[in-house]
């Protein structure tokens, strides 16, 4: 499966786009090939053909399951949890929810620095957070 990874986020990021994540699951009793892409705005209908197209070229020439399977190309969604240092500096600029053992913060997302996070929350202050404290860090769409 990493190696079917490795060519899914080549081809992923060969189109202008990034790889949130690649699962392989069974629902409802079928086989499910799962590529999560974002970009730096949104991911439209026309974005997930695109990608699903390149990468069922992929699987024509290299399938590497036996079993049948569905791909679905999506969206990692608006309020996608950021699981990667990549990630977490793409949300530069956007709006963010942290979660720390002691508090849980709603902002602005203003900067990443040494591990420390500054985020600008609705009553206009600003706070910093270590990432060593951080149980989750997620987009979020409400303020």
């Amino acid at each position: 499966m990493e190696k079917l990874v490795e060519k899914i986020e080549q081809i992923v990021t060969g189109l202008g786009y990034y790889l949130y994540e690649v699962t392989y699951t069974k629902e409802h009793k079928e086989n499910i090939l799962r590529v999560m892409i974002e970009n730096d705005t949104e991911i439209d209908i026309d974005d997930c053909v695109k990608v699903s197209h390149a990468i069922t070229e992929l699987l024509d020439q290299d399938d590497p399951f036996s079993e049948p399977y569905n791909l679905e190309v999506t969206s990692s969604g608006a309020e996608r949890i950021l699981h990667t240092k990549e990630q977490v500096l793409r949300a530069v600029g956007k709006m963010v929810f942290i979660e720390t053992f002691e508090q849980q913060v709603i902002g602005h997302f203003i900067s990443y620095n040494d591990g420390i996070l500054e985020i600008k929350m609705k009553n206009k202050k600003t706070t910093k957070i270590d990432e060593m404290d951080m149980n989750l860090i997620r987009l979020t769409i409400a303020l």
